[in-house]
């Protein structure tokens, strides 16, 4: 599995998960584009990151977090603690 495949398969699952179509997005994006985002025929910028996230209801790191577990096959809570460690090292206030 490549990382758009990942990332595809975590935003089908919390698409899923919180009771949405894929029509659910029409405000932000057609349904032709969605499906192929799912299927990882198609990246993503931040930008339309955030847009989809919203309509989820969660944060964009929430699916980014999913979509590299799955992708790394490393738990979440690992990748969590992994993020902490490095933003410690790197000055990030938290």
């Amino acid at each position: 599995m490549n990382y758009r495949q990942a990332l595809g398969t975590s935003l089908r699952k919390i698409r899923k998960a919180r009771g949405l179509s894929q029509e659910s997005f029409m405000s932000i994006s057609s349904r032709a584009h969605i499906s192929m985002l799912e299927r990882g025929l198609k990246g993503v910028t931040i930008e339309k990151m955030i847009e989809i996230a919203e309509v989820m209801g969660v944060h964009p790191l929430t699916v980014l977090l999913d979509s590299f577990s799955s992708y790394e096959g490393i738990a979440p809570e690992g990748l969590l603690k992994q993020i902490a460690q490095e933003c410690e090292e790197i000055g990030t206030p938290g």
